[in-house]
Formats: C-alpha cells, structure tokens, sequence
C-alpha cells in the first residue's frame, strides 16, 4: 500500500480560516491558499495514512465520493509548492504534469466541485512591505511617501 508523503512542518506558518487552510513558507517568502478539498488532503499527509485511506476519508469529508486521482493530483501540488517534505525518491503515485483539465477529464465533469486547489503569490519581505512610497505613487496619507508628503491626501500623490 502506497502511503501519503509527509507535509512538511519547518518554515512555515499554517492557520484555518473558513475551511481554508493558509501557509506562509517563511524560507521562500511564499503564500499559500489551500481550498477545502486541498486543505483535507493536507492533513492526511502525515506519511502514515495510505492512499485509499486518505482517499475514502477525504470523501467522508466532502460528503461526496472522491476518486484516487483526485488526492494525487492535490499531493502533486504540494510537491511543487514545496509544501512535503524532501523525498530521495518522489512517491509513485504522483502524477507528474497533470494539469486541472486533463483531471477533469479523467474524473469527470462531477468532479470540478471537489477539485483541490493551491493559489500561491509570491510574499514581500518584511523589509519590502516596510519600504515608503516614491515620489508619483498614489497615498493616502504622508508617512506612507519617502519625502513624507502626500500631496492632495487622503486621494493624492507622493511628492
């Protein structure tokens, strides 16, 4: 039986909010969205649970029936998200390069509402989120200009 890979716990920040399951990767400066159906999944990646297991307790969490590829898909994002944790030898049942619609089409139409999905956007630096406004930036208010002078506020312009 093929067991689920590890989550990888180090570096990251991981909170629940409204069934979704947020992770900030401090060593990439990355975020990550997980959906529900993601974020289920996640939690099965403790590399004791096998596959069908993740897979008929996913669909008990879902309340829908779920197949295989489905979690191998979600599994397959993680890795490229660098979300597991390092593996000599990537586990088997990964599908390499399946994109969204080529599942839907393995799966079906049906399957489009329990798609796991991971959104990921590149995070600033605490240092860059810091850093003031150049001059010709649009402010609200001066202490957000370098020159701290928001010219026309609260709807101006960095002077």
């Amino acid at each position: 039986m093929q067991k689920m890979p590890q989550a990888r716990r180090s570096g990251l920040i991981v909170k629940e909010v409204d069934g979704e399951t947020l992770i900030y990767d401090r060593e990439l400066n990355k975020a990550h969205c997980l959906n529900q159906t993601a974020a289920s999944v996640w939690k099965y990646c403790d590399g004791e649970t096998t596959m069908s297991e993740a897979t008929i307790a996913l669909a008990r969490d879902l309340g829908t029936s779920v197949d295989e590829e489905l979690v191998r898909y979600a599994v397959d994002q993680f890795s490229r998200d660098n979300l597991l944790e390092k593996v000599t030898v990537p586990p088997a049942f990964v599908i390499a390069g399946m994109n969204r619609r080529q599942l839907v089409r393995t799966l079906g139409l049906a399957a489009v509402v329990a798609i796991p999905v991971v959104t990921s956007i590149v995070a600033p630096t605490p240092a860059q989120a810091a850093s003031p406004l150049p001059n010709g930036s649009a402010c609200t208010e001066s202490a957000q200009c370098q020159s701290n002078f928001c010219n026309g506020a609260p709807n101006g312009v960095c002077a």
